[in-house]
Order: C-alpha cells, then sequence, then structure tokens
C-alpha cells in the first residue's frame, strides 16, 4: 500500500472525524473507500455539460436534438 498526504479544510476533517466515529471505522478507511468509489466513475462525455439549450424538452427529444447539433457542428 501507498501513503499519501493530502490536505482539507478544517470543516471537511471534523466531517471526516465525526463520520469515522460514527461509522466506527478509521478515517484512512473512509477516505480509502471514497477514492475507490470515485475512481471507478465513468468519464462523461465531452458534450454533456457543455453549453445551456434553454429548452425544457430535451431529455425527451434528446436523441433528435444531438444528432441535429452534431449535424450543425456545434457538438464537440
Amino acid at each position: 500500500m501507498t501513503s499519501i498526504t493530502i490536505m482539507v479544510d478544517d470543516e471537511t476533517a471534523e466531517a471526516l472525524r465525526r463520520l469515522a466515529a460514527l461509522e466506527q471505522r478509521s478515517e484512512a478507511d473512509i477516505v480509502r473507500t471514497a477514492l475507490a468509489a470515485y475512481a471507478t466513475v465513468q468519464p462523461r462525455p465531452k458534450g454533456i455539460g457543455k453549453y445551456r439549450s434553454g429548452r425544457s424538452d430535451v431529455s425527451v427529444k434528446a436523441r433528435e436534438l444531438i444528432r441535429k447539433d452534431v449535424k450543425d457542428r456545434r457538438w464537440p
């Protein structure tokens, strides 16, 4: 196992201390678990979150809207 030192603000450190006490686990174990979970998250496609359409029907018409943006060269 490799040792890594991190710096966190006082509020985060206190939250970690409280969580460790509540769960009866070490702070290091909680940090290791959190980092392992974060490291397994798949990166989002480049286009997600790049712009706001101002539309409220995006989830319903997503495929149609993306195709149009690709055709119009507005999608990365």
